[in-house]
């Protein structure tokens, strides 16, 4: 069996110099046996890193065979409510209690159908139970479970099978490496899976197909090494794969651009695959909307849109979404609208995403009757109102001051069998915080601990906001010390609005130390931090005190707000008699004043 040890090194060392004879090729690679106190005749893949003068050894034992042990959702293979999934099994156990000898390339092939259907730990138990049975597996049924282990992210397990395929003087296939392969990016190991590729066709081990460049493109991608997804797209380049296979990788690194928002270069990109004769893709024009809305040119989203649909490139659902999207947010909601009413034309059927955005763009302009419409007609068409869809109808509600139709909405929700999330309960605290309805905003926190739901800082930095302008600041920093307690950050704001509260309390120490214990905690004080602790000293004619963090905050390079400045002026008439007072006040008064 493969130990844990081996294991280890697969992971992050996973291959690389071998000798040996194989069938297939003849490598310039060392393929050795030697006995090792984790296993015996292991196979010893040297990888010597160019970064250093040192070699790690992965020791693969040839004679792994497949686990079942310690791997995560254990399912049995005799109950599934998938009828496909038991025919299969079933037939697989029939050729497998045959009287007849087994044929091995009928149970791979049904293993195979059976890794499509997503039953990777049903394929492992079956090729566990042929080996039990006596069936000798081959290549083919080796490669089938290194795709299972990729697939249930256990990539290091897969690679302690290739000593199996070794031993037999094969050479794993160009797929089985490029699984090997997506399952070292999948597991963010960038830099190994690169390597791997390249010493795999700097070693002969593999004709590179498109597939595979492919991979490691879009992983080079993933990982952001745009520029060495970019060199290793030339080189692929250079081997005259057929234009069309080469659309693939096109859109992966146009994706990255996009993402990247190097819009000039992905556009270049873009120029160039259509100069050789490489048609685009919604999928590439979806990426260069994408970005042209991200980075507010609407217009060249629009234009794009209008160039697709000449090239008879049929907009997705996907692609019309962001535009819709685009459009609400930047407060355009009747082309947004058109776009839905286009889509509905064209026979491309919207989804909640696409309602979501709309109402979004009328909620963010007051527009709540339109907004309740867009909700109605999406029910209308059949689809089933999202948690998201009533948050932004809750937050378009109590934001235009519609507090009953959002409580009436919240009933609706909930007789729909929808649980409020966080965000939900954000909402409504801050509509009963700005209604000053502390009370119950008080009960529904209250609500939320006996049901033992999370809660985060958002929720104690709007009743802390609330109870403090309330004039019940001893709640506020009840809540305030309770959120140290259950060890969450809170944000500037909140510190700003303690401090504001001690300061109007008269406990002018506590504010300091405050000011202090922020810092302690990583929270850097902004101006309304040092304006707020200033005024509330100054009004507590803590004048002395307050000039000196005023130097304090000048010196962070922080102005006195307008406020902050008509209070100083204020002080001079009856501060003459202190000389020093005086040429400090004057020192932090504008010039104008």
């Amino acid at each position: 069996m493969f130990s844990s040890t081996g294991a280890a090194a697969a992971a992050t060392s996973p291959f690389v110099t071998l000798s040996g004879t194989y069938r297939k090729v003849t490598p310039p690679l060392l393929l050795s046996t030697t006995t090792s106190s984790c296993c015996s005749n292991s196979i010893i893949l040297h990888h010597h890193h160019p970064s250093s003068q040192t070699t790690t050894e992965l020791k693969v034992s040839p004679n792994h065979s497949i686990t079942t042990k310690n791997l995560t959702q254990p399912k049995s293979i005799s109950i599934s409510s998938n009828n496909n999934l038991q025919d299969a099994v079933d037939s697989f156990n029939h050729i497998l209690n045959s009287r007849s000898r087994p044929n091995i390339r009928h149970l791979n092939k049904l293993l195979g159908t059976i890794v499509k259907m997503g039953e990777y730990q049903t394929v492992l138990s079956l090729i566990e139970k042929m080996q039990f049975s006596g069936v000798e597996d081959n290549v083919c049924t080796i490669s089938i479970a290194i795709n299972c282990y990729y697939h249930m992210n256990r990539v290091e397990l897969g690679f302690a099978l290739l000593g199996s395929i070794f031993k037999r003087g094969d050479l794993p296939d160009e797929v089985t490496f490029t699984t090997l392969i997506k399952g070292l990016f999948a597991q963010h190991k960038f830099s190994e899976a690169n390597e791997l590729f390249i010493k795999l066709v700097r070693e002969k081990l593999i004709e590179p197909d498109v597939f595979i460049y492919g991979t490691v493109i879009e992983g080079l991608c993933k990982s952001g090494n745009t520029e060495n997804a970019i060199e290793l797209f030339k080189s692929m380049e250079k081997r005259n794969f057929e234009a069309h296979r080469m659309l693939r990788p096109y859109n992966t690194i146009i994706g990255r651009l996009c993402k990247d928002k190097m819009v000039s270069d992905a556009k270049s990109l873009f120029a160039e695959m259509i100069e050789k004769g490489i048609y685009p893709n919604v999928v590439t024009y979806s990426y260069l909307i994408q970005v042209s809305c991200n980075v507010g040119q609407l217009d060249e989203a629009t234009r794009l849109l209008r160039e697709m649909l000449e090239k008879k490139v049929s907009p997705d659902v996907y692609t019309l979404n962001i535009l819709v999207d685009a459009f609400s947010k930047a407060g355009m909601v009747r082309v947004a609208a058109r776009v839905l009413e286009v889509m509905i034309e064209s026979g491309e059927v919207p989804d909640v995403v696409t309602y979501n955005s709309l109402m979004g763009g009328y909620c963010l302009h007051g527009q709540m009757e339109k907004a309740r419409k867009v909700f109605d007609s999406m029910v209308n068409m059949g689809l089933e109102p999202s948690i998201i869809s009533y948050n932004i109808m809750l937050h378009g509600l109590f934001e235009n001051g519609q507090r009953a139709a959002a409580r009436e909405l919240l009933r609706e929700m909930l007789a729909r069998g929808l649980s409020p999330d966080l965000y939900t309960y954000n909402i409504l605290l801050d509509g009963l915080r700005k209604s000053r309805q502390i009370a119950e905003a008080l009960s529904v926190i209250q609500a939320m601990k006996d049901g033992k739901l999370c809660y985060d800082v958002v929720c104690h930095d709007i009743l802390i906001d609330g109870t403090s302008k309330d004039g019940k600041f001893e709640i506020s920093r009840k809540l305030f010390d309770e959120v140290f307690s259950n060890g969450l950050q809170l944000d500037v704001c909140t510190y700003n609005v303690m401090i504001n509260g001690f300061c109007q309390e008269g406990l002018f120490h506590e504010a300091k130390e405050l000011l202090i214990r922020m810092e302690e905690c990583g929270c850097v004080p902004d101006a309304i931090t040092y304006n707020v602790i200033v005024q509330g000293f100054l009004k507590g004619t803590q004048c002395h005190e307050s000039l000196l963090l005023m130097e304090k905050m000048v010196g962070r390079g922080f102005s006195p707000d307008a406020s902050t400045s008509s209070m100083l002026v204020d002080l001079l008439p009856t501060r003459g008699e202190d000389p020093t007072l005086l040429d400090m006040i004057q020192k932090f008064v504008p010039k104008d004043k």
